[in-house]
């Protein structure tokens, strides 16, 4: 799974901000004053919650992040300013002199939850993130983070997505009302099923519950919704596309507590990185997966992002590099249950020269995995006629597999890979835009499939054929 770099961007997180407590000791015996355990205090730990840890959760992945939002005149706002400082975040503050900075203290014994207990104000009384307050900060960055808890801070969302659809900037809210309406023209929401379900009512079906969002996305004018379900995964809900469903990646489910904050903060990383919708969700699946294997509120750093991605890699379960028809179809059964995107392509490869390159890499970022089909000697001999391939089928193979952008590179001796195609099945089929989608051999089984066909863009200047013709001239260029 493709990790993008992070550290370029810039990310505004705006909305409710809390301090999370945590006080651990051990529940040794029942109090005689009521029955309720009595908590030995050992040692306390203190956490940005809310849109805090959703700014937290970008700083670690090595975002440059930005964090609007109200904050009290008191010991609690003291010790959340220090976290954030610590963490390089950058904040602008809503100080209220008399208010109270939201803190959730829970008491923990033996790894279980006792008791949470919830300090705040009034949300009426709480300063709301303003238009204009917002407006100071979008045009130095690549996309926009609401995170509502209904607390106060977003009271008058409507005008702040106004604002950032104004100024060009993807927002993604996740959502804690019951009425989704005051969220209308966002870029993505993401709910979980408890909310979402509160908003459209019981969904019997996984059916019901797709079409039931689609609807939300027509009437409230958004992009996407990325629902959160627990143990049983992701499914990102687009306009005019599919549904995606994306299997849970979590090994062990520890505390839930905060997840929804990674998923929100890596889904806008990601995308403020030129993802498309599905790789970011796939990546904010992967995120999620880490952090509710953590205990409290938490966040996913870079190299536990890399490490968890190595884990899910298909490689652990066959062959890289140069591989059999065999072997890569028992690879797909696998790629499929864990929802990833494989791209292929086939062609000669004859003499390798950067307008290959360029087109390979174009082709990697359609997808999670690309696969290259090669032609074998006898069939580059039928399509170029004699003298040709230069280069026999092994050293080609071997000088694509070497390749950042290829996975897998297999052979095939048919005129046209069309077999190969359907029997491996590629999610997207690519070839260079001097082709016509009519042209491109495999290309109705793909579509029949549900897939694409891509025809992508051919850097000028570059040609196998011209290269020979010029060695067979001795070089010249003329």
């Amino acid at each position: 799974m493709r990790i993008p770099d992070f550290h370029e961007l810039n990310v505004l997180v705006a909305g409710d901000a809390m301090l999370d407590r945590y006080w651990y000791g051990e529940a040794g015996r029942i109090s005689p004053e009521a029955p309720v355990p009595v908590v030995a205090i050992a040692r306390s730990e203190n956490r940005p919650g809310g849109a805090a840890n959703v700014a937290l959760a970008l700083a670690a992945l090595g975002v440059q992040t930005t964090l609007v939002a109200p904050i009290g005149h008191d010991e609690a706002g003291t010790v959340l300013r220090g976290l954030l400082a610590a963490a390089g975040v950058r904040t602008h503050w809503l100080e209220q002199p008399t208010g109270t900075t939201i803190t959730k203290l829970r008491i923990i014994s033996q790894h279980q939850q006792m008791l949470r207990v919830d300090f705040e104000g009034s949300a009426a009384a709480v300063a709301g993130v303003s238009p204009e307050i917002l407006g100071q900060s979008l045009s130095r960055v690549d996309a926009v983070i609401f995170s509502d808890y209904a607390k106060g801070a977003l009271a008058q969302v409507a005008p702040l997505i106004h604002a950032c659809r104004e100024a060009g900037r993807p927002v993604l809210i996740d959502p804690k009302r019951s009425e989704f309406a005051a969220y209308a023209g966002a870029s993505v929401l993401t709910p979980n099923r408890a909310e979402f379900e509160r908003m459209v009512g019981r969904c019997g079906s996984e059916f019901e519950r797709v079409e039931r969002a689609r609807e939300l996305l027509l009437r409230l004018d958004l992009t996407a919704m990325l629902l959160t379900r627990g143990e049983e995964g992701m499914t990102l809900i687009e306009r005019d596309r599919e549904a995606v469903h994306i299997a849970a990646r979590a090994q062990e489910v520890f505390d839930v507590t905060g997840a929804g904050d990674t998923v929100v903060a890596v889904l806008g990383a990601a995308l403020a990185a030129g993802e498309e919708l599905a790789q970011a969700a796939a990546l904010a699946n992967l995120a999620a997966g880490v952090v509710v294997g953590k205990l409290g509120t938490a966040t996913v750093s870079l190299t536990e992002l890399h490490a968890a991605a190595q884990r899910w890699l298909p490689a652990a379960d066959g062959p890289c590099g140069i591989v059999t028809e065999g072997e890569l179809i028992a690879l797909m059964d696998g790629l499929r249950q864990r929802q990833d995107v494989v791209v292929m392509t086939n062609g000669c490869f004859d003499i390798l020269h950067p307008g290959h390159i360029a087109y390979l890499e174009q082709a990697k970022a359609c997808g999670d995995w690309l696969i290259v089909a090669v032609n074998d000697d006898d069939s580059v001999r039928r399509l170029k006629g004699r003298g040709r391939p230069i280069n026999p089928l092994a050293q080609r193979m071997a000088v694509l597999a070497g390749l950042a952008a290829v996975d897998w590179v297999v052979s095939f001796s048919e005129d046209t890979p069309v077999r190969l195609i359907e029997a491996i099945g590629p999610d997207v089929l690519v070839k260079g835009g001097d082709y016509r989608l009519e042209e491109v051999a495999g290309h109705e089984g793909v579509l029949a499939r549900g897939g694409q066909v891509r025809l992508l863009p051919l850097e000028g200047g570059y040609s196998t054929t011209g290269i020979v013709e010029r060695i067979y001239r001795g070089g010249s260029r003329r």
